[in-house]
């Protein structure tokens, strides 16, 4: 039996925010990535890949993205953002698992340099602009103390 045309392919990834002793959180400058450009998004993030957990994909994008190690047990769960963008192709859904962690080993640096101008430390109640916007409401609320654990993006737009 075939499956229906409008069932959508999800596609999975994992979102890391580092948030510091003083409670600053890490954010990236993208730039080169053919996606949100020149917005500041959550320090890592990154598919899941086949074969793997979110939680390795997590520790992965980490470390491919930031330089830094950070272990599985050390995620902190914020939300699952179920998102679409409504163009209508199969892979237009997401699913993503964004944690937040405040232990790691290493002093996170940009390590792919055709994908990130910048990295920068900043108070959550402080954002720089633009960021990401569904980022930027996830962001908001962790910070406010709101966040759901499910969140929806361009549903009812």
């Amino acid at each position: 039996m075939s499956e229906p045309v409008d069932r959508y392919q999800v596609i999975p990834a994992a979102f890391v925010l580092l948030v510091d002793s003083q409670e600053q959180v890490l954010l990236c400058y993208r730039r080169g990535t053919g996606y949100m450009d020149e917005h500041w998004s959550f320090g890592s993030a990154g598919h899941v890949e086949a074969g793997e957990t979110v939680l390795q994909a997590a520790v992965r994008e980490v470390r491919e993205e930031l330089g830094v190690k950070i272990a599985e047990a050390d995620l902190v769960p914020m939300t699952v953002g179920h998102r679409t963008s409504r163009n209508g192709k199969p892979i237009d859904e997401r699913v993503d698992f964004f944690f937040s962690v405040r232990r790691w080993e290493g002093e996170p640096r940009i390590q792919e340099e055709d994908k990130a101008a910048e990295l920068r430390w900043v108070s959550p109640d402080q954002l720089p602009e633009p960021v990401v916007p569904y980022e930027r409401v996830i962001l908001q609320q962790w910070e406010q103390g709101t966040l759901p654990p499910v969140s929806t993006f361009g549903f009812n737009a």
